[in-house]
């Protein structure tokens, strides 16, 4: 079969699709990357899809979006793919359409909500009434979450017979593997991965690192994720370095190799409002590290509060710096502890494999469902 992949960046697809992309080529399927072009569109090249650049751009313009959605109709149109998996909002919502346009069968994946169920405002609004439109056309649509799917439900935005959901977007149990031993830093690690923007919590991370170096100085906090500026939740360069001014934070900025900057933590922290399934957190589970988030759908499904790690309440920096202070005054008996089990529930609930099984029986079945 003809499988597209259809994301808002290249980028996406590489850092977080990548092994379904190799599954489904394994099996003999060619794979078409529909995104637009960056400096990993090559890399997918590389990796045996066919690339197919289709500009997408952020924020809402309705002249824009309504092109988006020819471009992908045509794209559609003239790619033929037996399957399109839809990933991130525009796709999920302007390929949607294009999809049922071109008559070709459509996988959606809410993958997080983002700013839309966080800030609610006349562009949320819009979205919502686009949902509700779009969604009315996909033969299956996965959530990364339980919470996600009833709020979608309840919202009568998708019909629940072709509703499932994924235990996030997996992780490469041998990509992300454990230190052979155990060893705690000196100087105590806190390390956040997120894209530096406010709905990820990075506001109430810097705050909550200057409480708890207020009582431990030689705690170390640092920062890894790209800053996004053009995003509605975006943090400023201006603002993010006035911070790293202060020396409360490290910003390491960004990197191909996120398991080893996981690996130099103590503990890998999200304070966000809302996720879908946190790649991030899931990549440090898998490396038997202990976790902090806040206690929001998504991230509350990666951490079991005393078992594996802290759950926090979002927004608040205080609560936030106490977990952190919770955790830095562990033993390591107790982190060691807490970080095997983070690992054992990465193997047990987020090996990539069971994720790309279940696409597997998901692209299988549509496609079996196409009347000819």
């Amino acid at each position: 079969m003809r499988i597209a992949l259809v994301i808002n960046t290249s980028w996406n697809i590489y850092n977080f699709r990548i092994d379904l992309v190799q599954a489904l080529l394994a099996d003999g399927h060619e794979v078409v990357a529909v995104a637009p072009c960056d400096a990993y569109s090559g890399k997918l090249e590389e990796a045996g899809c066919r690339f197919v650049p289709v500009p997408m751009e952020q924020g809402t313009n309705p002249v824009k979006d309504l092109l988006l959605c020819w471009r992908l109709y045509r794209t559609y149109k003239r790619l033929r793919p037996d399957v399109v998996l839809h990933y991130t909002i525009k796709p999920n919502i302007y390929g949607a359409v294009a999809a049922h346009w071109a008559g070709v069968p459509a996988i959606n994946n809410v993958s997080g909500l983002g700013t839309v169920f966080i800030t609610r405002d006349y562009v949320s609004a819009i979205a919502l009434r686009l949902y509700k439109f779009a969604f009315r056309y996909p033969a299956k649509v996965f959530f990364q979450n339980e919470d996600d799917r009833r709020l979608f439900l309840r919202n009568r935005l998708v019909g629940e017979s072709i509703t499932a959901v994924l235990p996030g977007s997996g992780v490469n149990l041998q990509a992300f593997a454990p230190a052979d031993t155990f060893k705690r830093n000196k100087s105590f690690v806190f390390l956040m991965v997120s894209r530096v923007l406010y709905d990820k919590g990075v506001l109430e991370f810097v705050e909550a690192s200057k409480l708890v170096q207020d009582q431990f100085p030689d705690v170390q906090c640092r920062l890894l994720g790209k800053i996004d500026e053009r995003s509605r939740s975006g943090i400023r360069r201006s603002k993010l370095e006035e911070w790293l001014a202060t020396g409360v934070i490290e910003y390491l900025g960004t990197t191909d190799d996120v398991a080893a900057v996981i690996a130099t933590a103590d503990c890998v922290v999200l304070p966000s409002y809302r996720e879908g399934t946190p790649r991030t957190l899931l990549e440090a589970a898998a490396m038997a590290k202990p976790l902090i988030a806040t206690n929001v759908p998504g991230c509350r499904e990666v951490v079991q509060h005393g078992v594996n790690g802290y759950l926090c309440s979002a927004r608040s920096a205080a609560a936030l710096a106490e977990k952190m202070k919770q955790m830095l005054q562990l033993g390591e008996a107790d982190l060691k502890r807490m970080g095997q089990a983070s690992r054992q529930l990465a193997v047990m609930k987020f090996d990539v494999r069971i994720v790309i099984q279940r696409y597997k029986e998901a692209i299988a079945q549509v496609a079996s469902q196409v009347i000819v």
